[in-house]
């Protein structure tokens, strides 16, 4: 028995190589893993700086997460599977939680209907030090896709930005 729960553990968690997909989604070993507890900007999002001009967020959130990870092994502990069949996960590089590094730059945020605040914390920190997209405005990217998914063009959901 103590078998069967070991090789089902084990086959919900990955560790290796990862290639960044967008700011909260990365690929390892062919499978797709959403990072659990956050969201961070969609790719194509845009968001305004704090000099008011307009800059891919997303793009940058991500950019910036291959290269915190390079050629590290990221290790992941499945959580939960989303709608997409994506395994949801908590990662890390080494000792540092990937969702908390993301916070602490401000390039993602806190998604409590799924983390129960575990990065609130974090959040308000970088909020609060104007890192990432705190340092200006932007549209909270589950707000974006829904105006997307309402039939609105990619500027108007950004320039919705708070």
């Amino acid at each position: 028995m103590a078998t069967l729960i070991y090789s089902a553990c084990a086959a919900s968690d990955f560790a290796g190589r990862a290639s960044v997909i967008d700011g909260d989604t990365l690929e390892i070993h062919s499978a797709r893993i959403r990072l659990w507890g956050i969201d961070a900007p969609e790719h194509d999002q845009l968001c305004r700086g704090e000099n008011s001009l307009q800059y891919r967020c997303g793009a940058k959130s991500a950019n910036a997460l291959d290269q915190f990870i390079g050629t590290r092994t990221v290790a992941c502990s499945a959580v939960d599977a989303d709608r997409y069949g994506r395994t949801v996960a908590s990662c890390s590089v080494g000792s540092v939680d990937l969702a908390d590094w993301l916070f602490s730059r401000g390039f993602a945020l806190d998604w409590p209907r799924y983390s129960k605040g575990k990065y609130d914390r974090a959040q308000r920190e970088a909020e609060q030090a104007g890192r990432g997209i705190w340092a200006g405005s932007f549209s909270r990217p589950w707000e974006y896709r829904a105006c997307i998914r309402a039939g609105r063009s990619i500027g108007w959901c950004s320039d919705e930005a708070r």
